[in-house]
């Protein structure tokens, strides 16, 4: 017998791509996607956050400018 919670439905494929990922609408709002993305890329590139310094400044810059603007 299954345990509990293996026989769910999973939502289809296409069903899936449709569902927008809580922290991209987040990071999209705020305009600083294409830091994100880049930093994204270096980490899956490097593994290592140590080795993106430049792409998590620039991130971190974007967000900081996103929030004085909001104050």
């Amino acid at each position: 017998m299954a345990r509990p919670g293996h026989a769910r439905n999973r939502p289809s494929l296409e069903e899936d791509e449709e569902d927008e990922d809580p922290v991209d609408a987040m990071i999209s709002r705020t305009g600083c996607m294409a830091q994100h993305r880049q930093l994204q890329e270096c980490m899956a590139a490097r593994q290592d956050w140590r080795h993106c310094q430049p792409q998590v400044r620039a991130f971190g810059d974007c967000m900081a400018r996103r929030q004085r603007a909001e104050e």
